[in-house]
């Protein structure tokens, strides 16, 4: 098996949309009212969900994750695009070379950016 990809549902697709392009970009696909993002081999897909209303309550419970090499330079890219940050870089084991940073979209939902393991 192999993980390939993580939908997103909202019930306001559009400014989900709007808000991971400023972050990621001008989206692959764009059709039929699914906008994605390829980042590595993954999708990051969102479309409307007609079991999704308003903000997401327990925002810690899933969080998807991005590996970057650059965690630093990619955490100040994506707050000067508007992400919101829950949680500035830092190390979960300290004397590590691992580092994570938390955002969340505007549906209250969290990603994170992390150094690879």
């Amino acid at each position: 098996m192999k993980m390939s990809g993580i939908m997103i549902g909202s019930d306001d697709p559009k400014r989900l949309a709007d808000y991971y392009t400023k972050v990621f970009g001008k989206p692959e696909m764009d059709e039929g009212g699914f906008s994605g993002w390829k980042i590595g081999e993954a999708w990051v897909t969102v479309a409307a969900h007609d079991q999704v209303k308003g903000k997401n309550n327990s925002p810690g419970r899933i969080m998807w994750n991005v590996e970057t090499p650059e965690l630093k330079s990619d955490f100040e890219k994506f707050k000067a695009a508007g992400a919101t940050v829950v949680q500035e870089p830092y190390q979960p084991a300290p004397g590590e070379d691992m580092w994570v940073c938390t955002f969340s979209d505007p549906d209250n939902n969290y990603f994170q950016l992390m150094s690879p393991m």
